[in-house]
């Protein structure tokens, strides 16, 4: 890293480079607008304004065609000679009803929207702002198109398109963050990310393997993190903010301070949040099976179960969680970029609700089932050079080394055996990107890599009585995984209204598993296993836009999973009297995918969106009965159990539709709804069909906007259509600690809705006053599939300082 720095700073010296600073404002209010992106095919380049609204555009010089955009702003195209003539300053005006926008998810490398034919969707740190969203899950779900799980209140799994978990793939700042021990069970990794600390978030929508490899089947979430931002003056740039939050419901205390020091050539970010959360009350007004009003305590070396004096809160659901980030940026001219990132995230050990709902003869099945401390540690290396040679216009290395730690710790009730079981993975990952224009309407982007996961399982028994360890078995054995791909994109533009973009990777992938650490405990027939095998995917899609006011899309693409850790070598207890043992003979997950989409802006004040997809998966990773030693049921956790485990065994379908209006009305006022319709289904071992666990059912959101000078309010709706028990997955019907129970006794997922108003008013030029209230009828529900309930009636309040 030394002789990387050393080399910059000579860099430095011997190159000089001509400076031109736009300045880029709200043509109502005369305010800087930060993060406006501009960009330009030729030559190939692109800026963002910084917190005083400004970008060096001397690379621009020349261009006839520069795209200046950002969300809920009208685009703006120009020239570089246009710019100049206009003093380099552009007044932006405020719209709800862009067709497009500046991207990254698709390829790794910012791209204008309307040449991209999957559907990728925003979500903006203003809007993040408004909402006042906990956690990266619940910053998600305010899109309205992305579907949230919970089995505590430390959790989110996301669910997109019918595919939730090791289907979707999460990256932060370009870097993938799925490990070989994402499992097909909900998950609740997403909880790492900070939102005070995300700049933009997007979700590109069905399979993104091409770019992403394994995993990418549902979507990709991307989370770019702030970016130290450069002075453009002979003065440090010094900007910042810091927020305290409270929320009712779980009496929710929150702090959070950044700042970013930039001068012409360095800058830096820091970061750091702090959340703390009580026990989560639920509403008042829904169905009764969501009461646990009982709770496990440990009195006098004696398990006692008891009575809640508030029969509203969920006990045990309280955590906290500490988030920090250090960005380290040095540009020393304008074709070399240098930005380090580290990253930690640690939660408090926190209760898994639905496991504490589960009963056993009449008494809570557990006296404990707690997650441990979840940690993440991301150190992240990007260099970004703009060659403008024959083999690229640009060239972005990220180096990356990832360490997670995670753990399980249950008790049964007046049993004195506890069982933890802990994991570490130490993941790293090379991605070496190129983007090259081959001429003004075709540009190739390609590039290499290479991830590894080093995965180590381990168990420790516990006599609580007498204090005496001894070890354990372990959930997985330890393992590495390994990938290595090659992948090209290309994309066309036709004509001035038809672009199109083919795709292509080749991935190979290794996974070496050794059993030796479960041998005393479990008899297996086998003690090391390996799979090295490799996938294929692509994609072809094109983007019409016959005017300004209407786009068309279509797009096929393909993409796969390998099987991992989890998959092949874990044992748990799937649902009481059924356990799910190691099988190492899998093969990868393949989906094929087809999207169609039409946008249309009426009149200048009415956007219909509507895109429809279907989703083939072959090969599907599910659970079916298995055999182990010749015997299909085994003793676990003192009861005799059926044996499963996951196989190639079945093919699914999914399809759906996602529609979206936006209406602009008269004196500041707006109105949009998304609603999104999705239907699964998966063979079952007798050849039949189930519903797929993670096709959500119907679900949506509306909201209608006020915004003045200092003022943004938003009243919306939040809903949910009914599960009816014959339409739930055949795992989810005997999940009595999960569903309600409808008029036949049978377990179902009840509609529901929540009416919401949040509001932001600037106090003064540095003070933000942010209030809302969630769930204002104080409805009692449950997101589908979710374990514990969501907040009731919630007040917030919020103040924050930017500087």
């Amino acid at each position: 890293m030394k002789k990387i720095f050393i080399l910059c700073l000579l860099l430095g010296v011997t190159c000089t480079a001509y400076s031109q600073t736009i300045n880029i404002k709200d043509q109502e209010t005369n305010k800087a607008l930060e993060l406006v992106t501009l960009i330009s095919n030729s030559p190939k380049t692109y800026a963002l304004t910084n917190a005083n609204g400004q970008a060096d555009i001397s690379t621009f010089k020349g261009s006839e065609k520069i795209e200046i955009q950002t969300l809920c702003y009208k685009t703006v195209v120009t020239s570089y000679d246009e710019l100049k003539s206009n003093g380099f300053e552009v007044l932006l005006e405020a719209s709800n009803l862009n067709l497009d926008e500046v991207v990254i998810s698709g390829t790794r490398w910012r791209q204008s929207s309307d040449n991209v034919p999957s559907k990728i969707i925003s979500i903006s740190s203003k809007d993040n702002a408004l909402q006042n969203s906990q956690t990266a899950a619940d910053l998600l779900s305010t899109s309205g198109k992305v579907y949230i799980q919970k089995s505590q209140q430390g959790g989110g799994s996301p669910m997109i398109r019918g595919f939730a978990t090791n289907r979707l793939l999460y990256t932060v700042d370009g870097v993938r963050m799925n490990t070989a021990i994402f499992r097909g069970g909900n998950i609740q990794n997403v909880i790492n990310i900070d939102p005070f600390a995300t700049e933009k978030t997007e979700v590109l929508f069905g399979p993104g393997s091409v770019i992403y490899g394994s995993d990418a089947i549902g979507g990709v979430m991307s989370f770019q993190t702030l970016t130290p931002q450069l002075s453009l003056t002979d003065k440090p740039l010094i900007t910042g903010k810091g927020v305290t939050r409270y929320s009712s419901a779980n009496k929710e205390k929150t702090g959070h301070f950044d700042v970013n020091v930039g001068w012409k050539k360095w800058a830096f970010v820091s970061s750091i949040s702090s959340w703390d959360y009580d026990d989560l009350r639920q509403g008042s007004n829904g169905p009764d099976d969501y009461l646990k009003p009982y709770n496990v305590q440990r009195q006098d070396g004696v398990d006692k179960v008891i009575t809640q004096d508030d029969p509203l809160l969920q006990i045990p659901t309280a955590y906290s969680q500490i988030n920090m980030m250090q960005k380290i940026r040095f540009k020393p001219n304008e074709n070399w970029d240098f930005q380090y990132g580290f990253h930690y995230s640690e939660t408090s050990p926190y209760g898994r609700y639905d496991r504490h709902n589960r009963i056993k003869k009449g008494l809570p099945r557990y006296a404990e089932w707690n997650y441990g401390p979840q940690k993440w540690m991301m150190n992240n290396l990007n260099i970004t050079h703009n060659g403008k040679n024959a083999f690229y216009d640009q060239m972005s290395l990220r180096l990356a080394q990832q360490s997670f730690e995670e753990s399980r710790i249950d008790r049964s009730l007046n049993k004195a055996e506890r069982t933890t079981n802990t994991e570490k993975v130490e993941a790293y990952s090379v991605n070496l990107d190129f983007t090259k224009s081959l001429s003004e309407k075709n540009t190739l982007f390609y590039g290499l890599e290479y991830v590894r996961d080093d995965v180590k399982s381990s168990g420790v028994l516990a006599d609580i009585s007498t204090g005496e360890n001894t070890v354990g078995p372990a959930r997985y054995p330890n393992s590495n995984w390994s990938s290595v791909a090659a992948y090209i994109n290309d994309e066309l533009k036709l004509s001035d209204k038809f672009s199109i973009q083919a795709g292509l990777r080749y991935n190979r992938y290794i996974l070496d598993a050794d059993f030796s650490n479960n041998l005393d405990f479990y008899p297996f027939p086998f003690t090391k296993t390996k799979i090295n095998s490799d996938a294929l995917t692509g994609s072809l899609g094109g983007v019409y836009r016959p005017s300004e006011t209407w786009v068309l899309s279509a797009n096929f693409g393909t993409g796969f999973r390998s099987p991992n850790v989890d998959d092949i070598g874990k044992m748990f207890d799937s649902e009481p009297g059924a356990v799910t043992v190691p099988n190492p003979d899998l093969k990868a997950e393949y989906a094929y995918n087809v999207d169609l989409g039409i946008a249309k802006v009426i009149g200048g004040i009415v956007k219909i969106d509507l895109t429809g997809y279907y989703t083939f998966l072959q090969n599907a990773l599910v659970r079916r009965n298995f055999q182990l030693n010749g015997q299909d049921s085994i003793m676990y956790d003192g009861q005799m159990s059926r044996v499963q485990a996951l196989q190639n065994a079945s093919v699914a379908h999914v399809y759906g539709l996602q529609a979206g209006l936006e209406v602009k009305l008269p004196a500041g006022f707006s109105f949009s709804s998304d609603l999104n319709y999705q239907k699964g289904e998966e063979e079952v071992e007798d050849g039949s069909t189930s519903a797929s666990r993670h096709a959500a059912p119907l679900f949506g959101m509306s909201r209608l906007n006020f915004k003045a000078n200092n003022l943004n309010l938003q009243f919306y709706a939040a809903y949910q259509g009914e599960r009816k028990f014959e339409d739930l997955a055949l795992e989810e019907q005997a999940k009595d600690e999960i569903y309600a129970k409808d008029a036949n006794g049978n377990n179902y997922s009840p509609s529901w809705y929540t009416l919401n108003f949040k509001a932001i008013c600037d106090l003064t030029d540095k003070f933000e006053l942010c209030a809302g209230i969630e769930n204002l009828t104080d409805q009692r529900y449950r997101p589908y599939s979710s374990g514990i309930s969501a907040p009731g009636r919630n007040f917030i309040l919020s103040l924050r300082c930017n500087f």
